[in-house]
């Protein structure tokens, strides 16, 4: 007798087991590819006379669809929050802000310019290029 790994197996040539092309390994997350892939092989194994659910097969569809829906809205969330970190960066130029410096020492000093090459915007503050979560402080008195 011999086993068979119920993650690998195929069925006409069909693997359910999916790999990233471009790195050749499995993949670690669900995407649709893979679940309409597992979809069509568990309908094309059914057993005639025990057909699938058809309310569980309409129940997975709709997970699918809240599974893309929240991606989609992860997306979002993550592009508004870094055009609002650029936003607020923008804003402090020509502001006197306080920074803590790489010795934990408070500095305070003029935001002449913003560079946004980074994952979180960079303030020049006296001459000195500060990460925007490291500026502790707007003063508004210049």
């Amino acid at each position: 007798m011999t086993a068979v790994d119920p993650v690998s197996a195929s069925s006409g040539g069909a693997s359910i087991h999916s790999v990233d092309n471009t790195l050749g390994t499995p993949k670690q997350t669900m995407d649709a590819d893979l679940f309409m892939k597992l979809l069509v092989t568990q309908l094309q194994n059914q057993d005639p006379s025990s057909p699938m659910d058809t309310n569980q097969m309409i129940s997975q569809t709709t997970q699918l669809s809240m599974m893309q829906s929240l991606a989609t809205l992860n997306s979002t969330n993550t592009d508004s929050f870094a055009l609002s970190m650029r936003t607020n960066a923008a804003t402090l130029i020509g502001q006197q802000v306080s920074y803590i410096d790489k010795n934990g020492v408070t500095a305070t000093g003029k935001a002449t310019s913003v560079s946004f090459s980074g994952s979180i915007p960079t303030v020049t503050v006296g001459g000195v290029d500060v990460s925007l979560d490291s500026i502790s402080a707007i003063n508004l008195a210049n």
